[in-house]
C-alpha cells in the first residue's frame, strides 16, 4: 500500500528542510571567502579578479536560494499545521507570532536587499561593496530564522530534514537557535 497524502506532504517538507541545511552550508562557505567589510576601492582595484566576482555572485545567489527555500518550506509547513496560507504575508505574520522570524519587516528587508542585485546592474564599486556588505550583515538573520524554523518543524510537526546529511554543519553554523537539532550534541 502506498503512503498517504499526508505522509507524502511530510516527506516533501523533510526534503525542503534538507535543502535549507544545504543552502546554509554553501552560503556560509561563500561568505567566508571574503574579508569583510568590502570597500569600493578594493573592488575597483580588483575589478578583473574573476574568482573574487564569481565568489560574490555565488554569495548573492546562495543568499537568494536560502530565502526562497525558507519561504517555500514555511508555506508548506504552515499548510501542514492547518494555518491560513492564502497570502505569504499571512504566513509571515504566523511565523512572526510564534517567533520563527523576528519581524515581517526584517524578512522583507532581506528580500528587498537581495532583489536589488538581481535587478540592478551597478557599475559603481562603492555601491557594489555596500550591497554585499548589507547581504553579509543580513546573513545571521536568515540563519536564525532557519534554525528557529527547523526547531518549529521538529517540535510542532515532527518533521526532520531527510536524509540529514548536513545536520552537523547546519548546527555548527546556525548555532544556539538549533542546538537541539544537532544529532551529535
Amino acid at each position: 500500500m502506498s503512503d498517504s497524502p499526508l505522509d507524502a506532504e511530510r516527506a516533501h517538507l523533510a526534503g525542503l528542510l534538507e535543502a535549507i541545511h544545504r543552502c546554509v552550508y554553501f552560503l556560509d562557505a561563500a561568505d567566508h571567502r571574503q574579508a569583510w567589510p568590502l570597500s569600493g576601492e578594493g573592488l575597483a582595484t580588483h575589478k578583473k579578479d574573476v574568482p573574487l566576482f564569481e565568489s560574490l555572485a555565488a554569495m548573492n545567489e546562495r543568499f537568494a536560494k536560502l530565502q526562497d527555500t525558507l519561504g517555500a518550506a514555511m508555506r508548506h509547513a504552515a499548510l501542514l499545521a492547518g494555518e491560513r496560507g492564502d497570502t505569504f504575508l499571512r504566513i509571515l505574520a504566523f511565523y512572526e507570532k510564534i517567533a520563527v522570524i523576528e519581524s515581517i519587516e526584517e524578512w522583507q528587508l532581506c528580500r528587498t536587499t537581495r532583489n536589488l542585485a538581481a535587478h540592478d546592474y551597478e557599475t559603481d564599486y562603492t555601491e557594489i561593496a555596500e550591497h554585499f556588505n548589507s547581504l553579509h550583515t543580513l546573513i545571521p538573520h536568515l540563519y536564525g530564522t532557519a534554525g528557529r524554523f527547523l526547531r518549529y518543524c521538529q517540535g510542532a510537526l515532527g518533521v526532520m530534514p531527510d536524509p540529514g546529511d548536513f545536520a552537523g554543519e547546519f548546527a555548527a553554523i546556525v548555532g544556539p537557535a538549533c542546538s537541539s537539532l544537532n544529532p551529535d550534541a
